[in-house]
Protein backbone atom coordinates (compact mmCIF):
# COMPACT_ATOMS: atom_id res chain seq x y z
CA UNK A 1 0.00 0.00 0.00
CA UNK A 2 1.19 3.49 -0.69
CA UNK A 3 1.83 5.74 2.26
CA UNK A 4 -0.14 8.95 3.01
CA UNK A 5 -2.96 8.38 0.48
CA UNK A 6 -5.42 6.47 2.68
CA UNK A 7 -7.84 8.13 5.11
CA UNK A 8 -7.45 7.72 8.86
CA UNK A 9 -9.33 4.67 10.13
CA UNK A 10 -10.98 4.84 13.56
CA UNK A 11 -11.38 1.42 15.16
CA UNK A 12 -13.86 2.65 17.74
CA UNK A 13 -15.98 5.23 15.86
CA UNK A 14 -19.27 6.14 17.59
CA UNK A 15 -22.60 5.69 15.76
CA UNK A 16 -25.48 7.79 17.15
CA UNK A 17 -29.07 7.07 16.10
CA UNK A 18 -31.92 9.60 16.18
CA UNK A 19 -33.65 7.41 18.77
CA UNK A 20 -30.70 7.86 21.15
CA UNK A 21 -29.09 4.45 20.72
CA UNK A 22 -25.26 4.47 20.36
CA UNK A 23 -22.66 1.81 19.56
CA UNK A 24 -19.06 1.49 18.43
CA UNK A 25 -17.82 0.33 15.04
CA UNK A 26 -14.92 0.86 12.67
CA UNK A 27 -15.10 3.77 10.20
CA UNK A 28 -13.14 6.52 8.49
CA UNK A 29 -15.26 9.06 10.38
CA UNK A 30 -15.01 9.46 14.13
CA UNK A 31 -18.76 10.10 14.69
CA UNK A 32 -21.60 8.81 12.47
CA UNK A 33 -25.25 9.91 12.76
CA UNK A 34 -28.19 7.89 11.43
CA UNK A 35 -31.98 8.23 11.41
CA UNK A 36 -32.93 4.61 12.13
CA UNK A 37 -31.18 1.65 13.67
CA UNK A 38 -31.97 -1.92 14.69
CA UNK A 39 -33.65 -0.68 17.88
CA UNK A 40 -36.11 1.70 16.18
CA UNK A 41 -36.58 0.37 12.63
CA UNK A 42 -40.16 -0.94 12.05
CA UNK A 43 -38.91 -4.19 10.52
CA UNK A 44 -37.09 -5.15 13.72
CA UNK A 45 -39.50 -3.66 16.25
CA UNK A 46 -42.75 -4.83 14.62
CA UNK A 47 -44.31 -1.38 14.99
CA UNK A 48 -46.58 0.02 12.32
CA UNK A 49 -44.97 3.36 11.58
CA UNK A 50 -43.70 5.02 8.46
CA UNK A 51 -40.01 5.84 8.21
CA UNK A 52 -39.84 8.73 5.77
CA UNK A 53 -36.64 10.73 5.78
CA UNK A 54 -36.86 12.16 2.26
CA UNK A 55 -40.57 13.04 2.06
CA UNK A 56 -41.39 10.16 -0.29
CA UNK A 57 -44.63 9.36 1.50
CA UNK A 58 -45.75 12.99 1.35
CA UNK A 59 -44.97 13.13 -2.36
CA UNK A 60 -46.94 9.93 -2.91
CA UNK A 61 -49.96 11.31 -1.04
CA UNK A 62 -49.77 14.57 -3.02
CA UNK A 63 -49.76 12.59 -6.27
CA UNK A 64 -52.66 10.48 -5.02
CA UNK A 65 -54.61 13.60 -4.09
CA UNK A 66 -53.86 15.21 -7.47
CA UNK A 67 -55.15 12.10 -9.25
CA UNK A 68 -58.33 12.10 -7.17
CA UNK A 69 -58.84 15.79 -7.95
CA UNK A 70 -58.39 15.06 -11.65
CA UNK A 71 -60.94 12.22 -11.53
CA UNK A 72 -63.40 14.47 -9.67
CA UNK A 73 -62.94 17.19 -12.31
CA UNK A 74 -63.55 14.68 -15.12
CA UNK A 75 -66.71 13.45 -13.40
CA UNK A 76 -67.93 17.03 -12.87
CA UNK A 77 -67.35 17.90 -16.52
CA UNK A 78 -69.13 14.74 -17.63
CA UNK A 79 -72.14 15.34 -15.38
CA UNK A 80 -72.41 19.01 -16.42
CA UNK A 81 -72.24 17.93 -20.05
CA UNK A 82 -75.43 15.86 -19.72
CA UNK A 83 -77.20 18.16 -17.30
CA UNK A 84 -80.97 18.46 -17.85
CA UNK A 85 -80.62 22.18 -17.04
CA UNK A 86 -78.62 22.77 -20.22
CA UNK A 87 -80.13 25.53 -22.37
CA UNK A 88 -81.67 24.67 -25.75
CA UNK A 89 -79.51 27.39 -27.35
CA UNK A 90 -76.46 25.21 -26.61
CA UNK A 91 -77.92 22.50 -28.86
CA UNK A 92 -77.41 24.79 -31.88
CA UNK A 93 -80.58 23.62 -33.62
CA UNK A 94 -81.19 26.68 -35.72
CA UNK A 95 -83.23 29.83 -35.13
CA UNK A 96 -86.61 28.49 -36.22
CA UNK A 97 -86.53 25.31 -34.10
CA UNK A 98 -85.11 27.12 -31.07
CA UNK A 99 -87.73 29.88 -31.36
CA UNK A 100 -90.54 27.35 -31.75
CA UNK A 101 -89.46 25.54 -28.58
CA UNK A 102 -89.03 28.81 -26.68
CA UNK A 103 -92.53 29.97 -27.70
CA UNK A 104 -94.03 26.91 -26.00
CA UNK A 105 -91.97 27.44 -22.83
CA UNK A 106 -89.31 24.78 -23.47
CA UNK A 107 -86.02 26.39 -22.46
CA UNK A 108 -83.82 23.48 -21.37
CA UNK A 109 -82.92 19.93 -22.39
CA UNK A 110 -84.77 18.39 -19.43
CA UNK A 111 -88.06 19.72 -20.79
CA UNK A 112 -87.32 18.28 -24.25
CA UNK A 113 -86.58 14.88 -22.66
CA UNK A 114 -89.85 15.07 -20.71
CA UNK A 115 -91.71 15.67 -23.99
CA UNK A 116 -89.87 12.77 -25.62
CA UNK A 117 -90.99 10.45 -22.80
CA UNK A 118 -94.57 11.12 -23.93
CA UNK A 119 -93.55 10.35 -27.53
CA UNK A 120 -92.36 12.20 -30.60
CA UNK A 121 -95.87 13.43 -31.32
CA UNK A 122 -95.79 15.93 -28.46
CA UNK A 123 -92.84 17.73 -30.03
CA UNK A 124 -94.24 17.46 -33.55
CA UNK A 125 -97.44 19.20 -32.38
CA UNK A 126 -95.43 22.37 -31.70
CA UNK A 127 -96.00 24.92 -34.46
CA UNK A 128 -92.84 25.52 -36.49
CA UNK A 129 -91.16 22.35 -35.22
CA UNK A 130 -91.09 19.61 -37.87
CA UNK A 131 -89.53 16.23 -38.54
CA UNK A 132 -86.16 17.68 -39.53
CA UNK A 133 -86.00 19.67 -36.30
CA UNK A 134 -86.95 16.56 -34.34
CA UNK A 135 -84.24 14.52 -36.09
CA UNK A 136 -81.70 17.30 -35.39
CA UNK A 137 -82.69 17.42 -31.70
CA UNK A 138 -82.36 13.65 -31.28
CA UNK A 139 -79.06 13.55 -33.15
CA UNK A 140 -77.59 16.42 -31.11
CA UNK A 141 -78.77 14.93 -27.80
CA UNK A 142 -77.10 11.61 -28.67
CA UNK A 143 -73.87 13.43 -29.63
CA UNK A 144 -73.80 15.17 -26.27
CA UNK A 145 -74.24 11.88 -24.39
CA UNK A 146 -77.90 12.06 -23.37
CA UNK A 147 -79.93 8.86 -23.27
CA UNK A 148 -83.16 9.20 -25.17
CA UNK A 149 -86.30 7.60 -23.72
CA UNK A 150 -87.63 4.44 -25.37
CA UNK A 151 -90.73 6.29 -26.54
CA UNK A 152 -88.52 8.63 -28.60
CA UNK A 153 -87.17 5.69 -30.58
CA UNK A 154 -90.61 4.90 -32.03
CA UNK A 155 -91.22 6.89 -35.19
CA UNK A 156 -94.71 8.41 -35.42
CA UNK A 157 -96.12 8.86 -38.95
Amino acid sequence: MKKDIHPVYFHDATVICACGNTWKTGSTQEVLRTDVCFKCHPFYTGEQRIVDTEGQVDRFYRKLQARQQYLDDVETRKSSRISPERSIEELELGKRATQALANTGIVNVGQILDKLVQGEGTLLEIEGFGRKSLADVKKRLRQLGYELPAAAENIVV
